[in-house]
């Protein structure tokens, strides 16, 4: 058994005790903490589901407003630490962790702007779903808006994962290998994209310092 299932063996081992013991609330209490940036793999939660679908435990449609019920919760609890914590700390402490406020200005700007669809999309794609809500608060992006297209963004995606589980049976096991190669995929262009944003922070710090050097006093 390699790291990654000594890791996931765990995990998966607590997803299905809550499910199995507490039915539907059990997916909207998993669902909340995957979306309250603790990396719970809706990968495992959904799909395991679905199999309880195919078991004639659970409705299939039923299953996924669970699961976009439980992403909703868990969203609004990471986009209200933004809102009341994240947004006061970036504001004072930001230059420490790479953020000017320059760029919190631009991120405001821009949730302001594609708020809705950044939010939308992101709960469709593996691990941005998990962090979106923060910098959704941290920027103050409309609270309304921000509960409805994380609901309307996360239904599709729980439901797909219950259906995977539902038409996979006994195997719905094996979903799992294939999203932690979209994992490593999805990892490596946060990475290469974190490179490029410090890259652009430190230019235009840089630039910024010359043009104080030049400007006459």
């Amino acid at each position: 058994m390699g790291f990654f299932e000594h890791i996931l063996e765990p995990i998966g081992t607590f997803v299905i005790n809550v499910i199995s013991a507490l039915g539907y609330w059990g997916i909207v209490v998993c669902m909340a903490i995957e979306s309250a940036c603790i990396p719970l793999p809706s990968e495992i939660i959904m799909p395991f589901s679905g199999y309880l679908v195919s078991t004639g435990r659970f409705d299939l449609w039923l299953t996924g407003l669970a699961g976009a019920f439980g992403c909703l919760v868990g969203s609004i609890v990471a986009y209200a630490v933004g809102y009341w914590g994240g947004r006061p700390f970036v504001e004072r402490y930001g230059k420490w962790v790479l953020i000017s406020p320059r760029e919190l200005e631009w991120a405001d700007r821009w949730f302001a702007k594609y708020g809705g669809a950044a939010v939308f999309f992101s709960r469709l794609l593996p691990i941005i779903r998990t962090f979106i809500s923060l910098p959704a608060g941290i920027a103050r992006m409309p609270f309304l808006q921000f509960c409805i297209y994380s609901f309307v963004g996360s239904f599709p995606w729980c439901l797909g994962l219950a259906y995977v589980g539902f038409v996979m049976g006994e195997n719905w096991t094996g979903i799992r290998e294939y999203f932690h190669k979209f994992d490593i995929v999805i990892a490596t262009v946060l990475i290469a994209g974190f490179a490029v944003w410090v890259y652009l922070h430190f230019k235009h710090l840089k630039r910024n310092k010359g043009n104080e050097t030049r400007t006459p006093k």
